[in-house]
């Protein structure tokens, strides 16, 4: 967070101009009780994400329902960088969500703002650990856009369309694209789990782009021995016998 007595810079981040433009009046009514200086606006995750690496940001005014990239996933994202910033949810009301929140400790917003509220929902603001914001995608579930690393104090994002394979090596999972690989602190079954509808099952320790598959054959010399190609990817990746059977019915439903 900021240094004491200085002003508490904040990101807006919403979809809805006319959202924005309420929390910016908003936050003009608290200048009284509160120091703020808003250091600029969004209207989407992967904008914020990229104001956030270009300047010091305290506190991020996030909404969750956003096109794309949602506020949770946004969150997720920001947290990690080795400062992340304090992140407050806005949201219009819907039950669930805020009992969500209310179990998890975690502040949020009801639209429309009112001032009393966000000077004190400010005042507290605080960073959220990656285990809350898992138990809050748990109740919320939805698949991310992107998966995300910290790389040189950066975060880079990866588009799950452009994932090939997600393997999981000891306590890492690699994520292969068409250009590179990326090591992720990710458990392979959570993300079979999230990402089930795109990816499938060809070894104990390896999910595929379902829709990248372009050949599956026998292993030379082995009779139980099976393996398959992706599609930007000449590297041969070895199908379990568990798994040859239920995959090849897959594939022909796809």
């Amino acid at each position: 967070m900021n240094a004491p007595n200085l002003p508490l810079r904040v990101l807006i981040v919403d979809d809805e101009a006319p959202a924005r433009r309420r929390l910016r009046d908003v936050l003009a009514d608290c200048t009284d009780a509160l120091a703020v200086d808003i250091v600029g606006e969004a209207d989407n995750g992967l904008a914020a994400l990229t104001l956030v690496q270009q300047q010091p940001v305290d506190a991020v005014l996030l909404d969750i329902r956003m096109p794309g990239m949602d506020g949770l996933e946004c969150a997720t994202h920001l947290n990690h960088l080795a400062a992340p910033p304090a992140i407050i949810f806005s949201t219009a009301y819907d039950a669930y969500a805020c009992q969500a929140f209310d179990l998890n400790a975690v502040d949020y917003l009801l639209k429309p703002v009112r001032a009393d509220r966000l000077v004190r929902a400010l005042s507290r603001a605080h960073r959220l650990n990656s285990t809350t914001l898992d138990r809050l995608r748990e109740m919320h579930p939805k698949a991310r856009t992107h998966l995300s690393v910290n790389e040189k104090g950066r975060i880079v994002l990866i588009p799950v369309a452009d994932i090939l394979y997600l393997k999981a090596e000891l306590k890492y999972v690699t994520v292969r694209t068409a250009a590179r690989e990326f090591l992720i602190e990710e458990s392979l079954t959570r993300l079979e789990s999230e990402f089930g509808e795109v990816f499938l099952r060809i070894h104990r320790n390896c999910l595929v782009a379902s829709a990248r598959i372009r050949e599956i054959g026998k292993l030379p010399g082995e009779d139980d021995g099976h393996f398959l190609r992706l599609d930007g990817l000449e590297e041969r990746l070895p199908v379990s016998r568990r798994q040859y059977s239920a995959l090849r019915e897959k594939i022909r439903a796809f």
